[in-house]
Formats: structure tokens, C-alpha cells, sequence
């Protein structure tokens, strides 16, 4: 049986696209009606005013808190391995490390909708594996400088879990201790996460089947998974390149209007309202 009283879900925004703040709202109530009003639900908010976040998402659960979080909620022993820039929004996800100590903290990126329950959650949040951390598959194997660090498995940042009272802290600082780096990109990021939770405890993944990878870019999956969709890519305001002839960024575009109704529906929501790009 999930204890949903036990979980707290988080999410970290910045200045992102219109697509990935529609994302956002999309990706807080399939969460809602996964795990209802017994779980708790905070969205941290960076690189904008809080309310400017909370208009762009449009109609959320009000449930949801949402609270302000700047550099300074980024530990101290931290800073000295960020670029001063930090490039790619490298860090906010650990702004601060956790919000739920006490609970299973599960942390979705803002792109990331789930409308069922993917069978390495259900196993962790029923008992069974209880003492695991979560992390997501991946398309293919992106770990930045800390891949030599991993396992040979393709791990995504999008989905992460942790256990209560799970010290994950420490289990990051470990990882800087063997490779005292500087992080200068989001896989950067993705590869200390990675390094640092398959060192410190047993890890279930979240498998693609579940939730794809989902962009119109191969490697990753253009189809929904079972239980959700990962839509990479969907954040950027633009992208540097082109496809066939056209701007990768229009390539997103329709990838996403493909998707909307489906998702609209698959989270309890009604049509989807016209989206300005």
C-alpha cells in the first residue's frame, strides 16, 4: 500500500519557455491526482519573480507551495566546484539539497509528466524497496564529466528519489572527493547525481517504457511511455541548430502541440487553451 502521507514532491523552474511552463502545470496535476492532497507539493522557483512563475504555469493544484529560492540556498562547500554563471541553470536542482528530509522526497523536473504510477515508484513507495533511491533511464548515456563515476547504465536527472533521512549531502561530497571538478554543464550535474546515488545506496530506474525520453530528436522516443513522458528540449527558448531545413526549435513546436491534448486529457484536465509560442 502507498503511504502517500510519507512522499513530498518537488520541482525547480527557472526562465524557461512558454512550452515548458505549460509543461509545468501539466506535469503538477498529474502529480496531484497520482498522489492527492495527503502528499506535500512544493515548486522552487529561480531566475524570476515567484509571481511571474506562478501566472506563466496557469492554473495549478492549491496545494502546491511555492516558494523563492536564489544562489544562497546552494551549500556553501558547494560553490567553490560552480561556475560563477552557473552555466545551464547547473546547481538549482540542489537549491537546497532537500526540502523533505523526513519524507521520500521525489523530485520531478518541470518537463517531466507522469499520469501513472511507473513500477520502480510503485515499488519503492509500497515498502518493498524501501531503503532504494530512484533516478530515471535515459536515451542514451550523458553523464558529463563524472561518466568514468557511473555505471555503464544511461541515467536522466528527471526523475530522483530519495529515501527518509537519506544523507544526500554527504553522498555528493564523496563523489567530489574522488573528482573535485568544476560543473560547467546541466550533465555535469546529471553525471554527480548519478555518481553520487548509485555509490550510496541500491537504485531502482525508472525505465523508459514507463517514461520515455520523449523529443522529436533521436535518440530520444517521440511516443508517450506508459506512465509518463520526459519532454527534453521543451524548456529552451531557442536552440542553436536546425533540422531538414528548419529551426529545431519549430521541430519542438509541433512535437509538443502534437502531444497537448493527450496530456491534457491523461492529467484530468479539460481541452487544452491555446498556446502562444
Amino acid at each position: 500500500m502507498i503511504q502517500t502521507q510519507k512522499l513530498g514532491l518537488r520541482w525547480t523552474v527557472g526562465n524557461v519557455s512558454a512550452r515548458g511552463f505549460e509543461a509545468l502545470r501539466l506535469s503538477l496535476w498529474g502529480a496531484w491526482n497520482l498522489f492527492g492532497p495527503e502528499a506535500a507539493y512544493l515548486v522552487a522557483v529561480n531566475s524570476l519573480a515567484l509571481a511571474d512563475a506562478h501566472r506563466k504555469t496557469g492554473m495549478a493544484p492549491d496545494a502546491i507551495q511555492w516558494i523563492q529560492v536564489t544562489a544562497g540556498g546552494i551549500p556553501d562547500w558547494l560553490r567553490p566546484h560552480l561556475d560563477p554563471a552557473m552555466a545551464e541553470g547547473v546547481a538549482w536542482k540542489l537549491a537546497p539539497l532537500r526540502f523533505f528530509p523526513d519524507r521520500y522526497e521525489l523530485a520531478l523536473d518541470n518537463d517531466c509528466i507522469l499520469w501513472d504510477l511507473p513500477d520502480a515508484l510503485r515499488s519503492w513507495l509500497d515498502g518493498r524497496h524501501a531503503d532504494h533511491v530512484v533516478f530515471a533511464e535515459d536515451a542514451t548515456r550523458a553523464l558529463g564529466q563524472f561518466s568514468d563515476l557511473c555505471g555503464p547504465e544511461p541515467r536522466n536527472s528527471g526523475i530522483r528519489g530519495l529515501p527518509p533521512g537519506f544523507d544526500y549531502e554527504r553522498a555528493l561530497q564523496k563523489v567530489f572527493q574522488k573528482h573535485p571538478v568544476i560543473l560547467s554543464s546541466e550533465l555535469d550535474e546529471q553525471g554527480l547525481q548519478a555518481a553520487a546515488l548509485e555509490q550510496a545506496a541500491p537504485l531502482l530506474a525508472v525505465s523508459l517504457d514507463d517514461v520515455t525520453i520523449c523529443s522529436p530528436f533521436p535518440p530520444h522516443r517521440p511516443a508517450l511511455g506508459r506512465c509518463g513522458a520526459h519532454f527534453v528540449g521543451t524548456n529552451a527558448h531557442s536552440l542553436p541548430w536546425a533540422l531538414n531545413g528548419r529551426p529545431a526549435t519549430a521541430h519542438l513546436d509541433d512535437h509538443w502541440q502534437l502531444h497537448r491534448p493527450t496530456l491534457y486529457t491523461r492529467v484530468g484536465l479539460g481541452p487544452p487553451p491555446p498556446l502562444a509560442l
